[in-house]
């Protein structure tokens, strides 16, 4: 497993917009996820489903959360 590193909006944007191949995971609940999220967002809140969400064990993820209250 790499280091889990430190993903700045600046560089997240880069990523999105240059189109990169990484999985952008969404982790808050589904309340927040409805009031607005990043283009291809994934919402992410159950361990058990990861290998359904992310199947590619060697994929770049980018985990992120918002809070909108």
């Amino acid at each position: 497993m790499e280091q889990i590193k430190t993903v700045d909006r600046d560089r997240l944007k880069e990523m999105m917009d240059g189109g990169e191949d990484f999985v952008l995971l969404e982790v808050l609940g589904e309340e927040s996820y409805k009031k607005g999220h990043l283009p291809g967002a994934v919402r992410f809140q159950d361990m058990s489903l990861a290998g359904e969400v992310i199947p590619d064990k060697d994929a770049v993820v980018v985990a992120y959360c918002s809070n909108f209250t």
